[in-house]
C-alpha cells in the first residue's frame, strides 16, 4: 500500500473519531453539524499530517504497518490534537476526554492496519 493511501485512510479514521465524539456529545451549545465536526477533526488531523511529514515520509516507513508507522500516527494525532484542543479551549482537557480520545483513536488508526494485515495474508 502506498503512503498516500495510508494517509487518506488515517484521515478518514480520525474523521470518524471526531464524528463519533460529536455524536456522543451533541448539545444545544455543541450541535452536530458539519462546522462542529470539522473543528473537532482538525486538531487531530493536524497530528496525522505532522506524523507523516516528520516520521513516515522522511524515513520511508511502510505506512500500513502498525509498528512504527501506526504507533507514530496515533501518538502524534493524540498529543497534537489534545494540545491544540487545550489551546483552543483555554484549558487542559479533562482526563476522561484524554482517555477516550486516546483509546478511540487507537482503535481506528491501529485497527485498520491490523485488518489490512489480516486481509493481505
Amino acid at each position: 500500500m502506498n503512503r498516500w493511501t495510508s494517509l487518506t485512510i488515517d484521515a478518514i479514521a480520525i474523521g470518524l473519531f471526531a464524528l463519533f465524539a460529536r455524536v456522543a456529545h451533541q448539545s444545544a451549545e455543541m450541535p452536530l453539524n458539519l462546522h462542529g465536526w470539522f473543528f473537532t477533526w482538525l486538531p487531530f488531523l493536524a497530528g496525522v499530517f505532522i506524523a507523516y511529514l516528520v516520521i513516515i515520509l522522511p524515513a520511508k516507513l511502510a505506512s500500513e504497518r502498525i509498528r512504527p508507522a501506526g504507533l507514530s500516527v496515533w501518538a502524534f494525532a493524540v498529543v497534537i490534537g489534545l494540545t491544540i484542543w487545550g489551546f483552543n479551549n483555554g484549558a487542559v482537557p479533562h482526563w476522561s476526554f484524554m482517555i477516550v480520545a486516546t483509546t478511540a483513536s487507537a482503535i481506528l488508526v491501529l485497527g485498520w492496519r491490523a485488518l489490512f494485515k489480516v486481509i493481505s495474508r
